[in-house]
């Protein structure tokens, strides 16, 4: 055997190790689907809800809490979602959906994600909404930036992106809601888009 097929083989064993370490049933068009939700959520909010000019949101209106009730729906459709149809990839790829590897996946991506979360009701509940957009991407960012050691994929790319505009979001007050589109819309649009070309061509 010579040097280059030993060097092929090392490659081969190589891949075949990081591929068993990591979870690679993750689908593209859960990605698009989270973005749509994203966009008509952030629509009805703009529409129904934002406080008008002149008025205030408070931590016990009611439109408050239906904006939270909002946000709760598009979170959890967008992980029904992505739950289903990770699982028709999975299986259609004779694949576990539940292993080791989906368990560190899932403890990696919502340690960041849970405490972001319970910070943003910290600061709620003492009034301070202005920074809520911003830290939603923020922690949304670390944890996919978390989760991404085992993904297959170019998750942590997107994580990058939803910090950058977490901190911009931060830096410019007043224009949150657009920042949140961008970072839970657009960019989920994007990013399953790119998935799922690649998906069709392998």
């Amino acid at each position: 055997m010579s040097d280059q097929d030993y060097l092929k083989d090392i490659s081969e064993i190589k891949n075949l190790m990081n591929r068993s370490s990591r979870f690679i049933s993750l689908s593209g068009l859960s990605g698009i689907f989270a973005g749509v939700y994203a966009i008509l959520g952030a629509a009805i909010a703009y529409i129904y809800l934002f406080p008008k000019p002149g008025e205030f949101l408070t931590l016990h209106s009611w439109n408050f809490k239906l904006l939270l009730a909002l946000l709760a729906s598009v979170a959890i459709l967008s992980v029904v979602t992505a739950y289903l149809l990770t699982t028709q990839k999975a299986k259609k790829n004779n694949e576990k959906i539940w292993d080791a590897t989906t368990r560190r996946l899932l403890i990696n991506f919502l340690i960041p994600l849970v405490t972001g979360g319970i910070y943003i009701i910290i600061k709620l509940n003492s009034q301070h909404y202005g920074l809520s957009a911003s830290l939603m991407l923020i922690f949304y960012g670390l944890a996919l930036v978390n989760a991404s050691k085992y993904t297959i994929g170019n998750v942590k790319y997107l994580g990058y992106a939803e910090i950058i505009i977490g901190l911009l979001c931060a830096a410019l007050p007043g224009y949150g809601l657009w920042f949140w589109l961008l970072g839970f819309g657009l960019f989920h649009i994007i990013y399953g888009s790119i998935m799922y070309i690649k998906e069709r061509k392998s």
